[in-house]
């Protein structure tokens, strides 16, 4: 149903993203979800392919384009997880999906975040999204699997709408998104 609401979005925003980055317009990679299965998730492209004289990605920062910043700040980028959603990938609301290279670096309590099926957002999100440490966010993930109900779900999409409107919690401090998760435990 989100789908066929958020049509004429998606081709605007696909639109936009061809004319200001080019192809592809969709970003692919893959994800662990519920008990670590990998799939693919999909997103909007927010940033350049840009590389350096080695043939190497240049820093998310170098790459993300002032068009990128402002619909990863709507979360217009988040609209194709949609299909995913669709696919019974991921959810509504869960622990958002993080990369397939983090799963050997969890603790036993970090890792329980995927006995629930991943979201499109999450505890984690609207209390503090990228703005807070992985050691917080990692917490929040393991709140939700044990409190996890229809009424925390419903809170969870209206906090939500919030944060997408004033737009906080986008970045991490000194960088444009999460700096890499490393497994250690902060302090």
């Amino acid at each position: 149903m989100g789908l066929l609401l958020l049509a004429p979005v998606i081709l605007v925003v696909a639109a936009l993203v061809y004319i200001k980055l080019g192809g592809p317009v969709l970003f692919v990679q893959e994800r662990p979800g519920k008990n670590g299965e990998i799939f693919k998730m999909r997103k909007f492209r927010s940033m350049t392919n840009a590389r350096n004289e080695n043939g190497e990605l240049l820093s998310n920062a170098e790459r993300l384009t002032v068009f990128g910043k402002r619909i990863r700040s709507m979360s217009l980028d988040e609209l194709p997880t949609l299909w995913n959603v669709l696919r019974g990938q991921m959810s509504i609301v869960g622990p958002r999906p993080l990369l397939v290279d983090y799963l050997p670096l969890f603790n036993e309590e970090q890792a329980r975040r995927h006995n629930v099926k991943p979201g499109i957002t999450g505890w984690a999100q609207v209390n503090g999204r990228n703005a807070i440490t992985w050691d917080e966010k990692l917490k929040l993930d393991a709140w939700y699997v044990d409190h996890r109900s229809l009424m925390l779900d419903l809170r969870i999409i209206w906090m939500t709408a919030g944060k997408v409107i004033k737009s906080e919690g986008i970045a991490h401090e000194g960088d444009v998104a999460m700096p890499r998760f490393t497994g250690k435990q902060e302090t």
